[in-house]
């Protein structure tokens, strides 16, 4: 065997402490990484959070933003509709069955607008009936400007109406103060006019026969006789008054007939004698005046026709003679 003067190589191994630093360390290495992915992980889930959280307050925003256009919106719409609702009353409610379909949407609008946890797509839905809202409203405007362009023309044509009214009423009191006063002057032209008035004293005898007399107590009877006429009277019946009044001033009456003249007031009348009158003609009457005895004095006739006085006529009765 050949010895040599190198030192034999030896294999060293590390020692039990060595060992176990070397544990302690890889597991501190492993611990610090845990720690190190837990702060990691804590961190962007934080980030994460942090994220979402702005999301919802963006969206809470936009949703809050969406509603006070929404709300505004409305608004404007009410503000139409109170216009044209006013409108709609001063034409009596011509409108009322679209006002009620206006109303129920108004509500529903209203019921999402107060829902403080509207989604958007309830709030969508606000802002799609408002849009009909609105549309209703725009017709419900040209519906008005309609009426009231009517109503106009009803005012207008109702006001000539009214004026022609008026000057229709006015005319045809024009025409019938023209007619009641033509009337009165026809009425009053269409007067009798009497003439050649007698009055004759008549003393009837036993035999019948007639003579005349001026003497009071032979008198049976005054036979007046007058001739009337009057060119525009119409031919027909026609009454003359005679009032005879004696030398005593009463009036030789039955009693109860009244004769309502024009002048001179109510007066009592003796006869009322019919005259079968025709047109443009005259006439001849004659009346017998009775009663049982004839005073000394006076005797006044008087014609009356259409409540005027015609004519008039004295006839004087004497006291007899000592043989008369």
């Amino acid at each position: 065997m050949t010895n040599t003067n190198y030192p034999s190589a030896s294999v060293t191994t590390p020692s039990e402490p060595e060992k176990k630093n070397n544990n302690k360390n890889i597991i501190i290495g492993i611990l610090a990484a845990c720690l190190l992915g837990s702060w990691g992980y804590l961190l962007w889930d934080k980030n994460k959070s942090n994220e979402t959280i702005e999301q919802q307050q963006v969206q809470i925003a936009s949703l809050d933003s969406a509603k006070t256009d929404i709300h505004r919106e409305f608004d404007n719409a009410l503000a139409r509709l109170d216009s044209v609702t006013g409108a709609n009353n001063n034409l009596e409610g011509q409108l009322t069955d679209r006002q009620k379909e206006i109303d129920a949407k108004k509500a529903e609008i209203r019921k999402i607008l107060n829902d403080k946890n509207a989604t958007q797509s309830q709030l969508n839905k606000a802002r799609t009936m408002i849009a009909d809202l609105n549309a209703k409203i725009s017709t419900m405007e040209a519906e008005i400007t309609r009426l009231t362009g009517e109503n106009q023309e009803l005012t207008a044509s109702n006001t000539t109406l009214k004026q022609e009214k008026s000057d229709l009423e006015t005319n045809l009191a024009t025409s019938k103060s023209e007619k009641e006063s033509l009337e009165k002057t026809v009425d009053v032209a269409s007067t009798f006019t009497a003439s050649n008035i007698q009055i004759v004293p008549i003393n009837e005898r036993k035999s019948g026969k007639e003579t005349t007399t001026t003497t009071a107590k032979k008198v049976d009877k005054l036979v007046v006789s007058f001739d009337v006429e009057n060119r525009i009277a119409k031919s027909g019946p026609a009454d003359m008054y005679l009032i005879v009044t004696g030398p005593d001033g009463k009036i030789i009456s039955e009693g109860g007939n009244i004769l309502n003249t024009r002048i001179d007031g109510d007066k009592n009348f003796t006869a009322k004698i019919p005259v079968n009158y025709e047109q443009g003609t005259r006439k001849s009457v004659q009346f017998p005046i009775t009663q049982k005895d004839f005073i000394t004095g006076n005797y006044k006739i008087e014609i009356y026709h259409n409540g005027f006085k015609i004519g008039e006529g004295v006839r004087s009765l004497k006291k007899g003679g000592l043989f008369g």
